[in-house]
């Protein structure tokens, strides 16, 4: 049997429709399917999964995982545990691979195999308002940290991968992060302070259908605030970071709140 080269790690909570879609795309991905595993961990759910998963493991290499409810980074460690590719891939339940994104991955890995490899992600709700303003600060976010030629800096956990060997010497995400915010940014910080690289690779593409209303924008703009008093807690670095950042950002969210507020007001007459 041929050697692993991939392992997908899928944290979920509570949202079983979206890790079917996330399944589906992943069973569409152009890839070898001797070639990779899928390691879905359900972090405490509410409604067991098993009736979403089971159809899909007829046709593809995937374990199921259950622990009581820890956060998304206790469950990306837990199925890295178990993971028996060469390289772990982290994605989202309501995330969606497209076609090639295995073999462009694989592709750059042959060109950097020791780097930690962050792809792109798409807006898969364009219609949602809040959905693209949440996906132009991430963007903004990606332009931020990593326009620079010799690294780049910060990528969020839905779409980066891992040598596995690394991503255990350095114990994994850190699990005080109980919310899904801060613990991607404290890892990459981490690993670049070990002297490791990290690499954007824009053709590794998913697309995230992360659908939003104002109050839950709110909301998850919220935990990054909670995550990134986390991250300063945490990691000493951080607190030479450039506070124009932390200014520009506040900025950005305030007028796209108001952008948003206006469009909505104006859609409803």
């Amino acid at each position: 049997m041929s050697l692993l080269q991939f392992s997908i790690v899928i944290p979920t909570y509570n949202r079983p429709d979206r890790l079917q879609n996330c399944l589906e795309a992943i069973a569409k991905v152009d890839y070898l399917r001797d070639k990779f595993e899928i390691i879905v961990v359900d972090d405490g759910s509410e409604v067991s999964i098993a009736p979403i998963v089971e159809p899909f493991q007829s046709q593809l290499n995937l374990t199921l995982l259950r622990q009581a409810n820890a956060g998304p980074a206790s469950a990306r460690n837990t199925g890295a545990a178990i993971a028996k590719g060469q390289f772990i891939v982290f994605t989202d339940d309501d995330c969606l691979p497209i076609a090639d994104w295995l073999s462009a991955l694989d592709t750059q890995f042959q060109q950097t195999p020791n780097a930690l490899i962050g792809g792109q992600t798409l807006n898969a709700l364009p219609d949602n308002l809040y959905s693209t303003a949440s996906q132009l600060l991430i963007d903004y976010l990606y332009d931020y940290y990593n326009n620079g030629e010799a690294t780049a800096n910060f990528f969020a956990s839905n779409n980066f991968s891992v040598p596995a060997a690394i991503f255990q010497s350095l114990n994994g995400f850190d699990t005080t992060f109980p919310l899904a915010a801060g613990e991607d940014r404290e890892f990459c910080d981490r690993w670049l302070y070990q002297g490791h690289q990290m690499v954007y690779a824009p053709q590794v593409k998913v697309c995230h259908a992360h659908r939003l209303t104002l109050k839950s924008f709110w909301r998850q703009h919220f935990n990054y605030g909670r995550g990134a008093f986390c991250f300063h807690q945490h990691v000493p670095s951080a607190a030479r970071e450039k506070s124009k950042l932390n200014r520009l950002l506040s900025i950005s969210i305030c007028s796209l709140i108001r952008s948003l507020k206006d469009r909505r007001m104006r859609q409803s007459f």
